[in-house]
């Protein structure tokens, strides 16, 4: 883990509690002093300098996170040795569009943008729509919402929601249940949360319909072999 700014500092902790390695490196010596113990091992070094990183042995390592951010300079340079020296799974943190950009060309094998993924997953939950949400980059989705009214007390199969909305319910929790699979023969209750996935803008789309409080249109009945 290179930078153990907000974003590295969580993400290093949090692969240790799963029971990864986790090698971090931060120039800061007061950041380092304050993970000492709780990573696997933390050194204060220049992640821009290849001899260092080198005789850090972060070559042996299977996967690098470079979580540099403001210091843009510093991201691409740290991003660059931790290639040069050979790490087949190199994943970086952006900033911006253009900083992206760059550490794509340098060779990056996965680059996350994690304030502005984090924008747009907030923008779909402030609206009330959904109460989870996640975004995947070809433009599907999944979403965990209120089903509309029209689907209360009726069972997913005969009615053909995939085929009138473009999206497919995967899950369904009861009220004061766990969730279980979505079946043709799974009767929506009152209270009841559902997973559904789908291209975003037709997720997006159903998931209003939750907010309709049943004067929604009606999903007309379709044959037992419908799919749901």
């Amino acid at each position: 883990m290179v930078g153990l700014g907000r974003f590295g500092r969580s993400l290093a902790l949090e692969l240790t509690k799963e029971g990864v390695e986790v090698l971090g490196v931060d120039s800061d010596p007061r950041v380092v002093r304050s993970l000492a113990g709780r990573l696997t091992h933390v050194v204060e070094a220049d992640s821009t300098d290849l001899e260092a990183m080198r005789e850090l042995g972060v070559a042996e390592f299977d996967r690098a996170v470079v979580g540099v951010g403001t210091n843009l300079e510093a991201s691409i340079l740290s991003a660059s040795v931790v290639l040069e020296l050979g790490v087949h799974n190199v994943w970086a943190k952006a900033i911006s569009q253009s900083h992206a950009r760059i550490l794509d060309q340098i060779g990056v094998h996965h680059i996350t943008r994690p304030e502005h993924d984090m924008g747009k997953r907030v923008a779909h939950l402030v609206t009330g729509r959904m109460i989870e949400y996640i975004e995947f980059d070809d433009g599907y989705a999944f979403a965990k919402t209120k089903p509309p009214r029209a689907l209360i007390g009726r069972s997913l199969g005969g009615f053909g929601v995939r085929q009138e909305y473009g999206i497919t319910v995967v899950g369904v929790k009861a009220y004061g249940e766990d969730f279980t699979y979505a079946t043709q023969s799974t009767v929506l209750q009152e209270g009841a949360e559902i997973i559904v996935s789908g291209p975003k803008d037709k997720v997006e789309k159903f998931s209003a319909l939750g907010d309709e409080g049943g004067h929604g249109p009606r999903i007309e009945r379709r044959n037992p072999g419908s799919a749901w």
